[in-house]
């Protein structure tokens, strides 16, 4: 299920459906990812400027400051992450409704969840990626446990996030929470495959649009397996006296 999941994400992102909607979260991504380089660089740059490292060469520091904002370009790795939840999450209604009226036509679409409560949790959720992901920078120079860190932490992370604003359509977020713990495997597999695209650089800018098309899927295969695997209601047995053989007096 999850291998044909990834596939038809992968050509939904594509699609002329989602194309229009694939620009925007590449241009909200990018712009997310620009203006943080920006706010650090200018801050380091302050940092320096106010408390330099060298007092008599005016070119150690600018070359300080210049080393530090190309070293940012490393930490933005770290920054994707949150950055693509919040984008998943501005986008997710357009995105998913989109997929499911192309793949699932004939099943009822999802309702969107309201804006507000929807961007709130998303911004809890990617304060907490924020959070997360700088502690798997802060192993950045320990060679080997930096990477796994920062794949293990994402794993969880994404695929919590996306499945829980996908499964969010059609119920609670409460029953939403509670059909991803009880198919943890299948979730952390489908966050794995996200944590992994966001390893490779230029093709990680479409994470957000491809975790909700990867989303909607494993969601709907999963309640399809859910009803598949529900117990069939028996009609009640009623008993007929005539045809019982019992002797009468």
């Amino acid at each position: 299920m999850l291998i044909n999941a990834a596939f038809a994400a992968l050509r939904q992102v594509f699609s002329p459906p989602l194309r229009q909607i694939l620009w925007k979260s590449l241009g909200l991504t990018v712009g997310l990812l620009v203006l943080v380089w920006f706010g650090l660089t200018k801050a380091i740059a302050a940092l320096i400027a106010a408390h330099p490292i060298s007092t008599d060469y005016a070119m150690v520091n600018a070359v300080a400051s210049f080393l530090a904002g190309a070293g940012l370009f490393v930490g933005l790795a770290y920054i994707l992450p949150p950055v693509s939840i919040l984008v998943a999450g501005y986008f997710l209604d357009d995105a998913a409704a989109i997929v499911e009226r192309t793949d699932f036509p004939d099943e009822v679409p999802g309702q969107a969840m309201p804006f507000g409560q929807a961007m709130l949790y998303t911004a809890r959720f990617a304060a907490l990626a924020l959070a997360v992901n700088l502690a798997a920078l802060a192993l950045l120079l320990v060679p080997g446990i930096n990477v796994a860190a920062f794949f293990l932490a994402n794993t969880y992370l994404l695929g919590r996030e996306y499945f829980e604003l996908a499964a969010a359509r059609f119920r609670p977020l409460s029953e939403a929470g509670a059909m991803r713990r009880h198919h943890t495997t299948t979730v952390m597999l489908a966050g794995a495959l996200l944590a992994g695209l966001m390893l490779v650089p230029i093709v990680n800018l479409i994470t957000p649009l491809f975790g909700i098309a990867l989303m909607v899927h494993v969601h709907k295969g999963l309640s399809r397996d859910r009803l598949l695997r529900a117990p069939t209601s028996r009609p009640p047995v009623t008993m007929n006296r005539d045809r019982l053989d019992v002797p009468r007096r």
